[in-house]
């Protein structure tokens, strides 16, 4: 495993025992439109139970919605961080019938290994942007898929924290150096698009929703997506601009720009993605 996904296994592991779900309300979110958006899938399908892939499961959110609305189906759930399958599987203890079961791994690794052709749905929220490359994993998911298959899910579009990478690029630009990242890069819809085609997949639906979420601070909005495991940033070490008052002016800023009566807003652009394939010409 390479630093990168070394160091956000570390992360999502100390988030997943009791910090994360306190503050994944855009998680839970995300979750709950995901499962909504299988229902007319499901209800198209025959009667024979679905085999399920959940990637990046984290505590379960999503597993526990899929279990209670088809407790039929056959699941397997996966994530990087052993801690977040330790809550999940607390999580969902008590569905002692259900056909589940849970698998510590990274997905980029894991799918180049996994038989052709064993799942009938593939399902990810929140999980995506996390990928190192979204291509050849995706081409190994449309290799696992079944014929008739689909892939549905989640993940946050550019628009994402727009607040804090404008306030931070004010920071910058105020001092003459040219500004960086402060998070991940994310892909667009028609990014994924691209992705999805050159993996194999031929029919592609996607949605968009701005998503404003409020806190009492650019500091309490920060701690909350550190408490949440999702702090990993590509600005890399900078001279001549410390760290302090680099996150002190961008905190100014912030507040100048983007507050709101009781606190300040941040922005999420959630994306949600189905992605087929047809035989016909």
């Amino acid at each position: 495993m390479n630093n990168r996904k070394t160091a956000i296994r570390r992360q999502f592991n100390r988030s997943a025992e009791g910090l994360y779900d306190i503050h994944a309300d855009v998680q839970r979110t995300m979750a709950a439109q995901l499962a909504k958006s299988l229902l007319r899938w499901f209800n198209a399908r025959n009667a024979d139970p679905l085999k399920i892939l959940e990637i990046g499961c984290g505590t379960g959110t999503l597993t526990e919605l899929l279990i209670n609305q088809w407790p039929q189906a056959s699941i397997t759930a996966l994530d990087l961080a052993p801690t977040m399958i330790k809550v999940a599987e607390q999580r969902v203890q008590s569905s002692q019938t259900v056909d589940l079961r849970f698998i510590q791994s990274d997905v980029e690794i894991w799918a180049a290994e996994a038989s052709s052709d064993s799942f009938d749905l593939i399902v990810s929220s929140a999980c995506f942007q996390w990928l190192s490359h979204p291509r050849q994993t995706l081409s190994h998911l449309r290799r696992i898929l079944r014929p008739g298959g689909l892939l549905v899910f989640t993940t946050f579009g550019p628009e994402t924290f727009r607040e804090l990478h404008q306030s931070f690029d004010e920071v910058y630009d105020a001092n003459k150096m040219e500004p960086q990242r402060h998070g991940l890069s994310v892909l667009s819809p028609d990014q994924w698009k691209d992705v999805l085609i050159e993996a194999g997949f031929s029919v592609i639906h996607s949605k968009q929703e701005i998503h404003k979420e409020t806190y009492a601070s650019p500091r309490d909005f920060l701690q909350s997506v550190k408490a949440m495991g999702a702090s990993t940033s590509e600005a890399a070490k900078i001279e001549g601009l410390g760290s302090r008052r680099l996150f002190t002016e961008m905190y100014k800023v912030y507040e100048e720009k983007y507050s709101i009566q009781g606190g300040i807003i941040a922005t999420y652009e959630l994306l949600l993605i189905e992605a087929g394939w047809s035989d016909s010409p």
